[in-house]
C-alpha cells in the first residue's frame, strides 16, 4: 500500500507596499517657502488680487503634501506644467547666494552728526534711534528680520530720523511732534505672515518720517524663523 504525502501548503507572500503617488508625498518647509515666494512675485506683478494672494499664502503654509501645493501656482505662467516634485530650478535660474547679514547694536545715536544703517543687517524685535542736533537713517529694505514684529522707538531733538521699510511688510505707529513733525505712512501687508514694523516716540524741534520704499520687497524671512 502506497502512502500519499500531504499536499504542500502554499506559503503566503509578503505584502508589497504600493508606491506613494507624487501628489501624496509630504512637502517640506522649503517647498512651502518656494511656493510662497512665487505667490508674492505674482501678486507684485498684478496677477493675483489681494484676496487671492492672501488665500493662497494661507493655503501654502497649511499644505501637507505636494498635491496641496501644486494647484496654488498652476495658473501662473512661471510654473505652468511644473512637476509635482517641486524640484528647484536649474542652477542658472536660481538666485545668487546672498552675503551673510551683519549683526548690529539695537541702539543708534547721532549727536551733532549722523548715523546710518542699511544693506544686509539683522534686525531684532526692538530698535532705538536717538538724534540730537543730528540725523539717523534706518533702511530696512535689505535687512533680515529675526522677529515677526519690530518696534522702533524714536527720540529726535533738533534732529531727524528717517525710516524706510520694504513695501511688502506692515508699517504702523505714530508719535508726538512738539514744534516738529512725526509721520508714519501706515500700511498693512497682503501677506498675513509678513513682518510688522511699529514706530513710536517723539520729535521736539525735529522730525521723524517712516514710509515704505516702493519697488523694494523683503524676500528673506522664513515662517519658521518668525515663529508664526
Amino acid at each position: 500500500m502506497t502512502t500519499q504525502e500531504p499536499a504542500a501548503v502554499p506559503q503566503a507572500q509578503p505584502a508589497v507596499a504600493a508606491p506613494v503617488a507624487e501628489a501624496e508625498l509630504r512637502c517640506s518647509d522649503a517647498d512651502r517657502e518656494r511656493v510662497a515666494d512665487l505667490l508674492r512675485d505674482a501678486y507684485a506683478e498684478g496677477r493675483l488680487t489681494v484676496e487671492e494672494h492672501s488665500e493662497r499664502i494661507e493655503a501654502a503654509y497649511a499644505a501637507k503634501t505636494f498635491g496641496d501645493l501644486v494647484p496654488l501656482t498652476r495658473d501662473l505662467p512661471a510654473t505652468a506644467g511644473a512637476p509635482l516634485s517641486m524640484e528647484k530650478p536649474p542652477l542658472q535660474q536660481q538666485r545668487a547666494p546672498l552675503p551673510p547679514a551683519r549683526q548690529e547694536a539695537p541702539t543708534m545715536v547721532a549727536v551733532f552728526g549722523g548715523a546710518e544703517r542699511k544693506g544686509r543687517w539683522r534686525v531684532g524685535p526692538h530698535l532705538k534711534a536717538v538724534a540730537v542736533f543730528g540725523g539717523v537713517e534706518i533702511d530696512l529694505t535689505d535687512a533680515v528680520f529675526e522677529s515677526p514684529e519690530v518696534v522702533i522707538e524714536v527720540t529726535a531733538i533738533f534732529g531727524g530720523v528717517d525710516i524706510k521699510v520694504p513695501e511688502n511688510v506692515s508699517l504702523h505707529g505714530g508719535g508726538v511732534g512738539i514744534f516738529g513733525g512725526f509721520s508714519v505712512r501706515e500700511q498693512t501687508a497682503a501677506d498675513p505672515y509678513a513682518p510688522v514694523v511699529r514706530v513710536k516716540g517723539a520729535a521736539i524741534f525735529g522730525g521723524c518720517e517712516a514710509k515704505p520704499r516702493r519697488g523694494k520687497k523683503l524676500r528673506e524671512w522664513a515662517r519658521k524663523q518668525l515663529d508664526r
